[in-house]
């Protein structure tokens, strides 16, 4: 990469370090940087230019100035923008995953299937731009015609979490591009590196200057607030959790902003009596450990009939114990480090909370000495359903079972949450699955499968895991408004 950068060690990879605004890549005005830590060691792998409210002034008046001719710009020229930025990204597969391994923590075999998931956004909404169609039709009286037509709504507010630093930005720059819409971009504090990386491949993938700006820092609410109340925003796309999608809501209405949150989850996992449990268990190992349980799409709550429980639980428990814990950037490694010292202790406390509970440890249950983030993967058994960890999200690699004895109690025991992302049921009665599906309260449901995401599935939940939805048909939608024309006949 060619722009203003550093080299970094432990793997040594080489990505941006400043603001990207205006097409430029500049320093802070305040001239601060900030840290970026490697969560496997605890080491500083870059120090980043530290954003503030002037650089996000900076960024949004870029974005207004760019808008009016992106939004012109031919739908087929911004499908080849993002096609082209597509097969960057996948020519830069390796050194896109290095960066992510090594500000993040996942192995480098989990962040290159981040790249090519995080790609496939690109590719998908290059499709769609498109594709971005109207109507026309005839009042009930046939004395007017109805022509309607869709335009971008204007520029957009990007936050993106650290779990999935390239695909979360992908999901939202595609089809705000695709739908003719600049934007404002803040990535997670702790993983600038991927946002920035990305930002220098939209720009050599051709995206014109002000398109897309990106600001890095330390202060979210600083940067993030001047965005909301300058007025010039016209929606605001956020990943995180609810705690925050709440305040951004609030601030949102003060414009009457559209919005679109994808929240937090907590996710029921439930075997049934009749589950094949070889596939049971396949499936658990995917919905839980997939970015070392990182994810909101992670499965939070396993709810095991009774009659199999121990049986799936000791089988879970043999998968678990035999991964490979260490630097995502070693050799066979499987799970690597979570984010921080606080995510670490938070899964900690949750699991001793439990434990103090009655719960048993089959698998784990004790953060290692030594540096770097590590969490053993651990299973949890004879799990009290009043144990903080089945209302907390435990983003981390811990599998809490509870045994249940009927359809109705689980899908009682299943909906007794605030969230309502996705839930997983593993049934052979395909008239069974359907009915728990309908019955379950979310937006995304896994039957005999622990993998829902896909960029052409819309993507998001119900309750207070959000609103809108990402990905798919539909995920265009959330970047366009409509507009309507009344035209006399003859």
């Amino acid at each position: 990469m060619t722009a203003s950068s550093t080299s970094l060690t432990r793997p040594t990879i080489t990505a941006p370090t400043e603001l990207f605004v205006g097409g430029a890549w500049t320093a802070a005005a305040s001239d601060v940087r900030f840290d970026v830590v490697d969560p496997a060691s605890g080491e500083v792998i870059a120090r980043v230019a530290d954003g503030g409210i002037v650089d996000a002034e900076n960024a949004m008046a870029a974005a207004v100035d760019a808008a009016a001719d992106w939004a012109a710009t031919a739908p087929r020229a911004r499908s080849e923008i993002l096609r082209t930025a597509y097969e960057l990204i996948m020519a830069r597969q390796e050194e896109l995953a290095e960066i992510i391994t090594a500000e993040m923590g996942k192995p480098l075999a989990d962040a290159r299937g981040e790249v090519a998931y995080g790609a496939e956004f690109f590719r998908w909404f290059s499709e769609e731009a498109v594709r971005i169609s109207g109507d026309h039709t005839l009042t009930g009286d046939g004395k007017n015609r109805i022509v309607v037509t869709r335009a971008p709504v204007g520029p957009c507010i990007l936050v993106t979490p650290w779990n999935f630093p390239l695909a979360m930005g992908t999901r939202k720059i595609g089809p705000a591009l695709a739908a003719g819409c600049t934007v404002v971009f803040k990535p997670a504090e702790q993983t600038p590196l991927t946002a920035l990386a990305l930002a220098e491949i939209l720009h050599d993938a051709g995206v014109p200057a002000g398109v897309v700006n990106v600001v890095t820092t330390t202060d979210a609410s600083g940067v993030v607030g001047s965005w909301m109340s300058s007025g010039a925003a016209r929606k605001i796309s956020f990943t995180g959790s609810t705690a925050v999608g709440k305040i951004l809501l609030e601030q949102a209405a003060s414009t009457v902003m559209r919005t679109s949150m994808e929240l937090g989850g907590n996710a029921p996992f439930i075997v049934m009596d009749d589950a094949d449990l070889a596939r049971a268990v396949d499936g658990a190992m995917v919905a839980k450990m997939r970015n070392m349980g990182e994810a909101c799409t992670a499965a939070n709550r396993f709810f095991v009939h009774r009659s199999v429980t121990a049986q799936f639980a000791d089988k879970l428990a043999e998968r678990m114990g035999a991964l490979s814990v260490g630097a995502g950037s070693a050799h066979g490694t499987e799970v690597g480090p979570l984010i921080d010292e606080a995510g670490r202790a938070k899964v900690q406390t949750l699991v001793d909370d439990a434990l103090r509970r009655g719960a048993r440890a089959i698998v784990g249950g004790v953060a290692p000495d030594g540096p770097g983030y590590f969490y053993p993967p651990t299973v949890l058994t004879d799990v009290d359903a009043a144990s903080d960890l089945m209302s907390q999200e435990i983003f981390g690699p811990v599998a809490a079972i509870v045994p249940f004895d009927t359809e109705d109690e689980v899908i009682a025991l299943a909906n007794d949450t605030e969230w309502g992302l996705v839930g997983y049921v593993f049934t052979q009665d395909i008239d069974r699955a359907l009915r728990m599906g309908e019955r379950l309260e979310v937006g995304m449901v896994g039957l005999n499968t622990g993998l829902v995401s896909n960029p052409a599935a819309p993507f998001g939940g119900v309750k207070q895991s959000g609103l809108g939805r990402e990905g798919g048909k539909v995920g265009i939608d959330e970047f366009l408004e409509y507009k309507y024309f009344a035209i006399p006949r003859g």
